[in-house]
């Protein structure tokens, strides 16, 4: 979830340092959706587009700015307003850091995108949880509330069951009750800490699956959406937010 995610920027005090200069920073899969034609965008504004199908997101820009972020580049990363459902044509400049924090609700469904990232979150949130709070974003984006349901009905849920929930498999680490399980989120924050401070020179996750490691262990205690550590100059996180 975006919200784990932004607890960790916060624990690691790097909310306030300017975006050109902070050292962890985070990047959303919901910048890379695809532009959308005329017909699919009126389909949008009425709610039965599915933004939650795999084939919503420019996969091919996705991983092309995670590669150039792997190497050190300043990316320009793409502005997307989910009002209009449209791309704007300003872009935000995303400048080097050590390490990434790319959450999504799909970030593990594609395997070239999935094998850029050092360590793979996944945020383990109640079914009702989840769906409040959508409601309650949702309705701030101008939508009703009949919409909003008809929406995670139609395409939100089944979605989740169809694509995000089977992704739990590749996950490192399973976080349960998001950002309320702060014990997990604390070991997080302590791994990036270490990181930084060079305590971890060289952090591949070639040389760990080299070994064949199937180790997957769920911090104290239950199913949402996918977070992950993902790859940039240094070293890369990821985690996962429901977009619409």
């Amino acid at each position: 979830q975006s919200t784990v995610c932004e607890k960790i920027m916060e624990l690691l005090g790097q909310k306030e340092v300017d975006h050109r200069q902070r050292q962890v920073l985070i990047l959303s899969q919901d910048s890379f959706y695809k532009v959308l034609t005329a017909e699919q965008k009126a389909k949008a504004l009425k709610g039965q587009y599915n933004f939650d199908h795999p084939d919503a997101f420019d996969n091919d820009l996705m991983h092309t700015t995670l590669k150039n972020i792997v190497e050190g580049k300043t990316v320009e990363v793409p502005t997307y307003d989910f009002v209009t459902h449209s791309r704007l044509a300003e872009t935000t400049v995303v400048y080097p850091a050590d390490v990434v924090l790319f959450e999504g609700i799909l970030v593990f469904y594609n395997q070239d995108i999935r094998d850029m990232f050092h360590l793979r979150l996944f945020v383990d949130t109640d079914s009702d949880v989840r769906l409040s709070r959508r409601v309650l974003r949702d309705m701030k984006r101008g939508r009703d509330l009949e919409q909003i349901l008809t929406q995670y009905t139609t395409f939100v849920k089944p979605a989740f069951e169809e694509f995000c929930l089977p992704t739990k498999k590749y996950a490192d680490v399973i976080i349960p009750r998001g950002v309320d399980n702060m014990v997990a989120i604390n070991l997080i924050v302590q791994h990036i800490q270490d990181i930084l401070n060079g305590d971890i020179c060289k952090w591949q996750r070639g040389a760990m699956n080299g070994h064949g490691r199937t180790y997957k262990r769920p911090f104290p205690e239950q199913t949402e959406s996918s977070s992950v550590l993902a790859a940039g100059k240094r070293s890369h996180l990821e985690s996962s937010s429901r977009p619409h």
